[in-house]
This record gives C-alpha cells, structure tokens and sequence, in this order.
C-alpha cells in the first residue's frame, strides 16, 4: 500500500515571516514554511502550570521528548520541550517558559513545524503530504487527470483528492497499490490505473 506520511517540523527562530505552501490535513489548513514539516498543533491549555493539548499529524510521536526543539507558528517561534506525555489520545507538552495558563493561552490554535533535515527516513513507497500534494496524475494510458490537491487519512489507507483540469471534478483515489503504480517526484508526476466505478463516465 502506497503511505503517505504528515509532514512535521522544528528549527530556528524567524523574526520575518517565512514563505510556504498550504496544506490541509485532517481539514485543518497550514502554511507550511519552506523547508520545514508540520507535525502538530496545539488544541488547547491543560491545567494551570502551561501544559498544552497537542494534536499530532505525524506519525512518528516518539519524536517529542524532553529537550528537543520545536518551532511554533509561521515565525517559527523556538521553544524547548520539558515534559510530553500522553493524554486522550494526544500529547501534553510543558515547554520552556510557559509557566502559566495565560502564557499557554497564547499557543491556541497554533501548529508546530520541525526542519525538513530532521524528519524520519521513511521506507519505500512512502512520502510525505506536501511531496504529494501538487503532483500531476495521470493514467497509465496517458489521460491527464488533474493535480493533487490535498491527501486525506482515512485510517484504512491515504486517499489523493485530485482536482480536474480547469474547472473539471475531484477525483477521490485510493492510496493503494491496486491504483497508484508510480510516484515519480522528479517528474512530479503519478501514474494511476483507475478502477471501475472511480468516476462516472
């Protein structure tokens, strides 16, 4: 089965707001700066002593441990983590310096990148959303389909939403073998072989 895997990110500090592309994961859109991954965002404020509620789009929790970086917003805010620790199917976060409710308050709502350089080598046949997201489909008999135009996880597999040419229909494709035979990001290009019933003739 072909994987695509969320993006996620953790680097410097900025003090101009960077350039990037958006996304949509889990219908939550991000601005994802250049050179970085969006691995999480925050959803919010847990207790009194600044823990926040993070939601995780990556699928590599284990990376947020103590005194690992992470960048915080589209100025890449840098913040350094002392606790992580599993709650309700999310993660509790104390970083460096958030002391309080009100100082937490402040993360609402925001999302945590890391750098590029420091995500996890993934295995064949499997990439990250915004390798994705962009490329041009096309069948295996030469038929222009469109451009991804956001990947949704499902939870049995990733399905591509491919928009049509000009102002053509979505197309909903199934990230698995059976359909996807090639993803070939040099030529920002993926090769699909349709299925019957995948759209109407």
């Amino acid at each position: 089965m072909k994987q695509s895997k969320n993006p996620l990110t953790t680097r410097r500090q900025s003090t101009t707001a960077p350039t990037g592309q958006v996304y949509y994961h889990r219908n939550q859109a991000v601005t994802v700066p250049d050179g970085y991954l969006a691995v999480a965002r925050v959803t919010a404020v847990h207790g009194i002593r600044g823990e926040v509620r993070v939601e995780l789009h990556t699928d590599f929790p284990d990376r947020f441990v103590p005194d690992i970086v992470i960048y915080m917003g589209e100025a890449l805010t840098e913040f350094t983590i002392e606790i992580a620790r599993p709650h309700k199917q999310q993660l509790l976060l104390k970083l460096a310096g958030v002391d309080t409710r009100n100082n937490a308050e402040l993360l609402r709502g925001q999302w945590i990148f890391i750098p590029e350089n420091d995500a996890v080598t993934l295995e064949a046949d499997t990439y990250w959303v915004h390798d994705i997201v962009g490329l041009q489909v096309q069948t295996e008999e030469g038929e222009e389909l469109g451009v991804v135009s956001d990947v949704l996880f499902t939870g049995a597999n990733e399905v591509y939403v491919v928009q049509g040419p000009g102002d053509g229909p979505e197309l909903l494709l199934p990230a698995i073998d059976e359909v996807v035979q090639s993803v070939n990001l040099a030529a920002q290009r993926i090769i699909v072989r349709l299925l019957p019933g995948m759209r109407d003739e």
